[in-house]
């Protein structure tokens, strides 16, 4: 039992979760989730600072953007920047365990491919995406393709084919596992051992802390019958910006599209079916770790945190997955504190703009111990019922492609998102009156002065992170006077 007044922390992560999942009234169910927002906040404005796994992962861990932690894309294949966090950087679970904080980590990681959670204060139960994987095709996977690459046989249902390297199957039905019904083996086992870690932090007398991170819904969307087949697509509504051509925005975002236009509308719906499915598996395996949570009894002073590192278009735009597109889809996340004793009014909403980059600062600051350099803040005001003074009115984005490069930034207000694209198209949206983003009016010389405030903005939060993309503004400047 923690004898320390101060709270136990249980983080609960999915992958590839888009917000609209989690909000009232969306198709997908949520149990869990709803049962957390009735029961603490729900923040409906929080944003990755990168669409991709990587750099939002090593942003939650450390409080700071790309620029400064040092990891911009995939960690675990040979096309990384770098293949692990800037050295002297901590990470805040080291804060913890110096404050006095038992840590215990079941999961994914995908934080560095250098080093392991035990590395960084952890005890490591469970973990995968770890040093030593790797994420991608090697050529010799290629060759053993290339020789069972069928060119004749028609393209299966739900299946995407890459030219001369693979058919890929978005969505399906997996092969039935008695043993781990109904859920998908590889997150039940996560789970499973992040149970066992709950267990043995609540037998002990330290505060601790538990992160728990499946897969969920990750791409492909292949899963157990049971939440293959609970939503039906005919039920399923294309999302309201399927049909937009693109053709007023960066010819990459025309290429993807080109790409996900393979499936049509019918097989469009039944991949959304299934990743609703996925999401609410994710939800399902959510529940488990809270039941188990009030098993301890130590529900009551445990601040929970559900989140997801970043977004999926889940079929906005005629695209899928998460990446270039800087659509809100892929950027903002579910959010969602429990802390029965610390949180004031619970079953609030909080709409201003938060970012991965604030828990750090948080966790650290309710552990007690000194603040650390980091490019968010504290969100303890807003438990507590407070407005933190100076908030900032925008959020900023900082995504140097995936496994291809691409530089790419944003700045999105309440009314504004402008989207500057070093090497092709800039975007602007006005949310107000276009919240699906249909129209690009970068080009609109009525819209000269909303792009100046923007890019001001913008280049100002470049500056504070020391931002490299200062050194392409002389080679491709943003769109403005």
């Amino acid at each position: 039992m923690n004898g320390d007044m101060r709270p136990n922390i249980l983080i609960f992560m999915t992958d590839q979760e888009q917000a609209q999942v989690c909000e009232p009234g969306h198709p997908c169910r949520t149990p869990h989730a709803d049962r957390l927002a009735a029961e603490g906040i729900q923040f409906r404005q929080a944003y990755t600072p990168s669409a991709h796994c990587c750099p939002s992962r090593a942003t939650f861990m450390t409080g700071l953007y790309p620029s400064r932690h040092g990891v911009w894309n995939n960690v675990l294949n040979s096309s990384a920047f770098h293949t692990g966090i800037n050295p002297g950087i901590p990470m805040f679970s080291e804060v913890l365990r110096a404050a006095g904080y038992e840590l215990a980590y079941a999961g994914k990681w995908h934080v560095s491919g250098v080093e392991h959670p035990r590395d960084r204060g952890w005890n490591q139960y469970f973990s995968t995406c770890l040093p030593g994987d790797f994420h991608g095709v090697r050529w010799a996977d290629w060759q053993r393709t290339m020789r069972q690459f069928d060119r004749k046989t028609p393209r299966r249902r739900g299946e995407l084919i890459q030219p001369g390297i693979r058919r890929y199957p978005l969505y399906g039905t997996r092969s039935p596992d008695p043993q781990c019904d109904p859920f998908d083996p590889g997150d039940l086992r996560k789970v499973q051992a992040g149970i066992h870690a709950l267990r043995d932090l609540a037998a002990q007398e330290k505060p601790w802390c538990l992160f728990v991170g499946i897969d969920a819904p990750h791409d492909p969307f292949i899963l157990p019958a049971h939440y293959a087949r609970m939503y039906d697509p005919a039920d399923v509504d294309l999302p309201p910006n399927f049909h937009d051509d693109l053709s007023d925005k960066p010819c990459v975002y025309q290429r993807m599209r080109r790409f996900w236009d393979q499936l049509g509308e019918d097989e469009t719906r039944e991949a959304i079916a299934h990743y609703w499915g996925a999401c609410t598996m994710a939800d399902d395996l959510l529940g488990m770790i809270l039941d188990a949570l009030d098993q301890t009894g130590q529900a009551e002073n445990t601040l929970v945190i559900f989140l997801a590192d970043h977004g999926e278009a889940a079929g906005a735009h005629g695209l899928f997955m998460k990446g270039f597109a800087a659509f809100e889809e892929c950027y903002r996340v579910p959010c969602i504190m429990r802390w029965q004793r610390g949180i004031l009014q619970p079953g609030r909403v909080v709409d201003e703009f938060i970012t991965l980059a604030d828990f750090a600062p948080t966790l650290v600051e309710l552990a007690g111990a000194a603040a650390q350099p980091a490019s968010g803040r504290s969100l303890l005001p807003f438990l507590h019922g407070e407005q933190p003074a100076n908030w900032p009115g925008e959020v900023c984005s900082q995504f140097n492609g995936i496994e291809l490069y691409f530089s790419q930034r944003f700045v999105r207000t309440r009314d504004w998102m402008y989207v500057y694209n070093g090497s092709d198209t800039d975007e602007l949206y006005n949310l107000r009156s276009d919240p699906q983003c249909l129209h690009n009016l970068a080009n609109d010389d009525r819209c000269a002065e909303v792009i100046q405030d923007l890019c001001t903005r913008m280049w100002h939060k470049a500056q504070a992170e020391n931002d490299c993309i200062l050194y392409t503004l002389s080679v491709s400047p943003p769109y403005g006077p």
